[in-house]
């Protein structure tokens, strides 16, 4: 039974995952109007959701590292506060250079918070507790990136762009209260020396690879994506060959060796691609193809939300009654077939039959993150849980990084393969491109074995119809 504190602690480190995500997204929105205010072009803004994406992989590796050397809650409270006043410092920014150096140091703040909060709230729970306790956490990652779009349309229409990083002053405060009420430090051995050379490493290799990403969605990019991205893939293979040698490395990668956890991290970093290309593709088709307003294609993008949300509660009762593998052949399944349905609509589809689909594929992306983020823990030794936490926290965020860039980049063979082709079949050639990602989760989900993840559920409990 999760009693109330920890349930508590659970929302708290949801909402700062929500802070984190919707800034890593709602700046695109506004770009002119920033662009207009700083006298630069609207491309050069995109510098500044870049230096914080950044940011963001770079440093949440080494989260583990700083939990483990000064404590869970002087982390937590200084992550919350940096990231509180870094906001503030956005919104008074008088030059892009400020605030992209604001920007960076939000970065720095947001990288701490979730991966210590989720430390927080798993590291020392009961093994039949993580099914409810991922539950209250992931949602954020996935309603964010739905919900900003709109936000940023309203926000930047009617008030101004600086509002988008003044909402985070209220709600840094009340996290700051809250986290001083609910977060103990976690009594842990002391860290081994810093691994210096797996952070470098590690740190190019991962911004390198989310500022390739950032590239490729620029009008003209030139061949400094290619060039980027493939030094950063050669660094990083030499970073995983480090870590993987290293005595005490900053990340532990031995970790995949728990089959459930290496599912996850795999699959489900195909599923995470295909699910979070989807908000972005969706505006481009409603308001490039469909001739829609940004609010009314935001309106309609929130029927994802509305489908995540709608399953959630849920979402316990079925992996207690059915199990993981089913559930996340149902999930990456029909991921793929409500994206690959959305890029079949035209501007002669009913809204409501394009708000359906949306909200179907919300469904599955809630199913299939939930059941991904709490198989991947199910079968982690305790004394390991900081290492899956710092593990698959990088993992999201790459991919949170990249999903952008591959939709982008899928759109674009699209267009240039066929440049014959008119009104949205482009947009249908994109999503069923980015719908294999789904099928491919698919394909890791079907060889999971049965039973797998069986640790954390609750099968009896949904005989008994208890909770």
């Amino acid at each position: 039974m999760i009693d109330s504190r920890r349930r508590n602690t659970a929302l708290l480190v949801a909402g700062c995952f929500f802070m984190e995500n919707f800034d890593g997204t709602i700046v695109t929105t506004s770009a002119p109007r920033m662009a207009e205010a700083f006298g630069v072009e609207p491309a050069a803004v995109g510098l500044v959701s870049a230096a914080y994406l950044i940011t963001l992989a770079v440093l949440i590796p080494l989260s583990n590292w700083l939990t483990r050397r000064y404590g869970t809650r002087p982390v937590f409270l200084s992550a919350i506060v940096i990231f509180t006043l870094a906001s503030l410092g956005c919104a008074l920014s008088q030059s892009l250079p400020m605030l992209v150096i604001m920007r960076i140091l939000q970065g720095v703040g947001g990288a701490m918070m979730v991966p210590v909060g989720r430390m927080a709230v798993l590291n020392t729970a009961e093994k039949s507790d993580i099914v409810r306790l991922v539950a209250y956490i992931v949602w954020p990652a996935l309603v964010a990136p739905v919900i900003a779009p709109l936000a940023g349309g309203l926000i930047t229409t009617y008030l101004s762009w600086h509002w988008m990083f003044l909402i985070n002053l209220p709600l840094g405060v009340v996290a700051f209260i809250a986290a001083w009420r609910l977060i103990d430090s976690i009594d842990a051995p002391a860290p081994p020396p810093l691994d210096w050379t797996g952070m470098v490493l590690s740190g190019i290799g991962l911004g390198g690879l989310t500022y390739a990403a950032h590239l490729v969605t620029d009008p003209a990019p030139g061949p400094w994506p290619v060039i980027i991205g493939a030094a950063s893939v050669i660094i990083t293979v030499i970073a995983v060959r480090h870590l993987l040698r290293a005595r005490h490395p900053l990340l532990n990668l031995r970790i995949w060796s728990v089959r459930t956890f290496r599912a996850s991290q795999a699959s489900g970093f195909a599923f995470m691609l295909a699910m979070s290309s989807v908000p972005f593709l969706l505006p481009l088709l409603f308001q490039q193809v469909f001739g829609w307003s940004a609010i009314q294609s935001g309106a309609v993008v929130l029927c994802v939300f509305i489908g995540n949300i709608g399953i959630k509660p849920a979402t316990t009762g079925l992996i207690n009654a059915f199990g993981f593998r089913p559930l996340l052949v149902i999930a990456t399944i029909g991921l793929a077939g409500s994206v690959i349905g959305l890029g079949l609509t035209t501007t002669g589809t009913p809204i409501a039959v394009i708000a359906v689909l949306a909200m179907i594929s919300g469904v599955f992306r809630s199913l299939g993150m939930t059941c991904y983020n709490t198989i991947g823990l199910a079968d982690v030794p305790a004394d390991r849980m900081g290492d899956a936490n710092a593990l698959s926290a990088t993992t999201h965020q790459l991919a949170a990084g990249l999903a952008i860039a591959l939709a982008s980049v899928v759109w674009q063979l699209a267009t240039v393969t066929a440049p014959g082709m008119i009104g949205g079949l482009p947009y249908s050639i994109a999503f069923a491109g980015i719908a294999l990602f789904a099928l491919l989760a698919a394909i890791g989900a079907i060889r999971l074995p049965a039973g797998s993840g069986d640790a954390v559920r609750h099968p009896a409990r949904v005989r008994s119809g208890g909770r």
